[in-house]
């Protein structure tokens, strides 16, 4: 008596496709700095330039140790009352540390864009001489 399995079918695997050649893809475009790191990164630089702690900082400020680290880290977003209390802490005011902050993002943007790639706009505004 014959095995009934024997008898069925065989699945052979088909085997893959050879790999052609992939075209080089292009250099994904580079991601813009997100800004709470760029507002973490002027914190914690004006910290270490006065070599103080985060704890020293932390507790002049008003703010907990874990949630200055985020911060500096850029994990956490935060609020102006915070940054404003951090940066008081560091004898900064609130604006002084978003133009250093918006200072990096300048530096760091402008060696990305080429002239060509900005748009020429024509000034139309009025102008008034004396």
């Amino acid at each position: 008596m014959s095995n009934p399995v024997s008898e069925e079918a065989r699945v052979i695997p088909l085997r893959p496709a050879p790999a052609r050649p992939a075209a080089p893809e292009p250099a994904p475009a580079p991601r813009e700095p997100l800004w709470r790191d760029l507002v973490g990164e002027v914190l914690r630089r004006e910290r270490q330039a006065q070599q103080r702690t985060l704890k020293d900082v932390a507790d002049a400020a008003r703010i907990s140790l874990p949630y200055l680290s985020e911060v500096e880290r850029g994990r956490k977003e935060a609020s102006s009352e915070v940054l404003a209390a951090a940066a008081h802490a560091l004898g900064l005011g609130l604006g002084d540390v978003l133009s250093l902050a918006q200072n990096e993002l300048a530096r760091r943007t402008a060696v990305r864009r080429s002239p060509a790639a900005l748009p020429h706009r024509p000034y139309r505004g009025l102008s008034l001489a004396a």
